[in-house]
């Protein structure tokens, strides 16, 4: 069964999607902003369900107080493209208060050349904004580039995390 709960915090009221599992929490498919570039929207058959995701809360409310540096949560498996999970798992090896740039995702993934625009693409489909921080991805001269949710965001994030490089 799918759930869903909006959770406030600094970014605005975030829409967070899982998968229901049998203790009654989520299995966390999905943390979309509002504004955001390709967001989810909830579906009918979905089920309302905010108890599902008091962990993800608990984890979002210490990560926005500056407590939390790593999130350790239950993930949903199945999105995404074998490629696109290759980027996502470079995207979690980035460590919080630092930052990579396009072209070192590509090259821990193995592509080169054209194949940092298909990095970059991967990037703005994260299905999980802020838990698994594509935030952290600048351009090569440093500039903060292509977030789904907005250069604002990622400005707000980077610098909760002390890793702005102006």
């Amino acid at each position: 069964m799918t759930v869903y709960a909006r959770l406030d915090g600094p970014l605005g009221s975030m829409l967070v999607v899982g998968e229901e599992t049998p203790d009654g929490s989520a299995a966390l498919a999905s943390l979309s902003l509002p504004g955001q570039k390709g967001a989810v929207a909830v579906r009918d058959g979905w089920r309302h369900a905010p108890g599902a995701f008091t962990r993800v809360a608990e984890q979002l409310d210490g990560y926005f107080a500056g407590r939390l540096r790593a999130f350790d949560l239950p993930l949903a498996q199945g999105a995404g493209t074998p490629f696109q999970r290759r980027v996502w798992q470079a995207l979690e090896e980035i460590p919080y208060g630092a930052t990579a740039t396009y072209g070192e995702i590509a090259a821990r993934v193995g592509v080169s050349g054209a194949g940092v625009r298909a990095v970059g693409t991967a990037i703005g489909r994260n299905p999980l904004l802020v838990v698994r921080p594509c935030h952290r991805v600048i351009g090569a001269d440093g500039t903060l580039r292509g977030y789904a949710a907005g250069p604002e965001r990622k400005e707000l994030l980077l610098g909760l995390e002390g890793a702005l490089v102006r």
